[in-house]
């Protein structure tokens, strides 16, 4: 069955057809694999490793410029430009922007991808390549922004000055107790675990 991913394009997963205004259009299996990835994963960022890891498997997981490649045939066959809706977030990866969802981000989503943006040249300067990874639960959470930023801007300060060129990963879990957000640098963990609040 097709559905809508944006505009005119209709996708079906179990037939791994893709559509443009009614008109089926032939995508490579790599083609096909980062529309479906990226529709599934609509209006979050998906790193460039996440990609590799889901379409390509572990054979190509030292190239993400490939991806690059895939991406550029898919655009062209689609008649998307360059940067809508499909943007790449530079040292992160891409989110595929839906207007069906548009203007309902999470906001603590739009609100870590600010804060990365925000410290990109910083974090670039050490050598670090970003990720992104939240769970779907963070959508249902409210989290003051002002204090997250603080908490934010007080761990990568403590954790920079230490860190080596490699992995910056934000990444966050949900437990029957608390939400967790996660900061992690090669492997030096720094967590904010938010409570789990239940009405009785």
């Amino acid at each position: 069955m097709y559905i809508t991913i944006i505009d005119h394009i209709e996708i079906d997963r179990e037939i791994r057809s893709v559509r443009n205004n009614g008109q089926e259009i032939h995508l490579t299996g790599l083609e096909y694999g980062l529309l479906d990835y990226l529709s599934a994963h609509a209006n979050r960022i998906c790193s460039r490793w996440e990609l590799l890891d889901n379409i390509w498997g572990t054979r190509f997981q030292y190239d993400t410029g490939t991806i690059d490649v895939h991406l550029n045939a898919l655009r062209r066959k689609l008649g998307w430009s360059p940067k809508q809706p499909i943007e790449a977030v530079r040292g992160i990866g891409f989110i595929l922007h839906t207007e069906r969802v548009q203007n309902d981000v999470s906001p603590l989503s739009i609100l870590l991808y600010d804060w990365l943006r925000a410290h990109e040249s910083e974090l670039q300067a050490h050598g670090l390549a970003v990720q992104m990874q939240l769970t779907p639960w963070v959508n249902t959470l409210t989290i003051h922004p002002d204090s997250l930023i603080k908490w934010l801007d007080a761990s990568l300060e403590a954790l920079l000055p230490t860190a080596q060129t490699g992995t910056l990963c934000l990444s966050s879990r949900l437990t029957v107790h608390h939400f967790s957000l996660t900061l992690d640098i090669n492997g030096t963990l720094t967590e904010l675990r938010i409570p789990i609040l239940r009405n009785s």
